[in-house]
């Protein structure tokens, strides 16, 4: 077994992962107005951000982030799907930095899907983090639009 992601990327892992966490958080009112009163996205990135601070260890929050996942099953609405997708992802971050890109995206289409500037996102995306990350954040195969 390698070295965990925190070692590997150091502080990078965590601003990576808060970076996730504010993209799924922007688009969290898409998915509360289709589910108001189903908290388990917005529950995952607070988590993450539990996480962030060490009030919580990796592998509790993790499990937070099923139930996002959940919360997007249980959605009709793309846009709403989307989004609980992108709290899901953002939270994995704290186990897998690989998860970074696909909360980035799934954000973009929760914009997407509600009829949303998806280009206005994007660039907000890409200056909100951190040049050196940008090749975790953004590989080629996460550009969704």
């Amino acid at each position: 077994m390698g070295p965990s992601a925190v070692a590997r990327y150091g502080k990078d892992h965590y601003r990576i992962t808060a970076w996730a966490l504010d993209c799924a958080e922007r688009v969290l009112p898409i998915f509360e107005a289709h589910r108001p009163g189903d908290f388990r996205p917005r529950r995952a990135v607070d988590i993450g951000r539990a996480w962030l601070r060490g009030e919580i260890s990796m592998i509790d929050a993790r499990s937070f982030a099923f139930p996002a996942h959940a919360a997007a099953r249980d959605a009709t609405d793309p846009a709403a799907v989307a989004a609980a997708r992108a709290a899901g992802q953002a939270l994995g971050v704290a186990h897998v930095v690989g998860h970074a890109p696909h909360a980035a995206a799934y954000a973009l289409r929760a914009i997407d899907h509600s009829g949303g500037d998806v280009v206005t996102e994007w660039d907000w995306q890409q200056r909100n983090c951190p040049r050196r990350l940008h090749p975790i954040a953004f590989p080629d195969t996460a550009r969704v639009f």
